[in-house]
């Protein structure tokens, strides 16, 4: 009898034994989960900055654009002034 005692208590305590590897086993795994949530959350982040940062160069770009294409009509009126006073002055 209690050599079926004893092999009982060593199998509960090969079983408590698993459920603790398991129990720790799930702890690293809610930490990893945990890491990758706030890795997750800090890339959202700098990703929304950098949209931000995207819009900010579009808006730029499209002042820079308007700029550039006065600049040209600017240079054109010029430039069709000259022409129109040199052929003037060879008439």
């Amino acid at each position: 009898m209690a050599d079926n005692t004893d092999q009982r208590l060593d199998r509960i305590e090969q079983k408590l034994d698993e459920i603790a590897y398991i129990m720790v086993s799930l702890a690293k795994a809610e930490e990893k989960i945990e890491s990758l949530k706030d890795d997750h959350d800090k890339m959202y982040e700098r990703i929304n900055r950098l949209s931000q940062k995207l819009d900010d160069i579009e808006r730029k770009v499209d002042e820079n654009s308007r700029t550039v294409s006065l600049i040209n009509k600017i240079v054109i009126a010029a430039v069709i002034a000259a022409i129109g006073s040199l052929v003037a002055q060879w008439m």
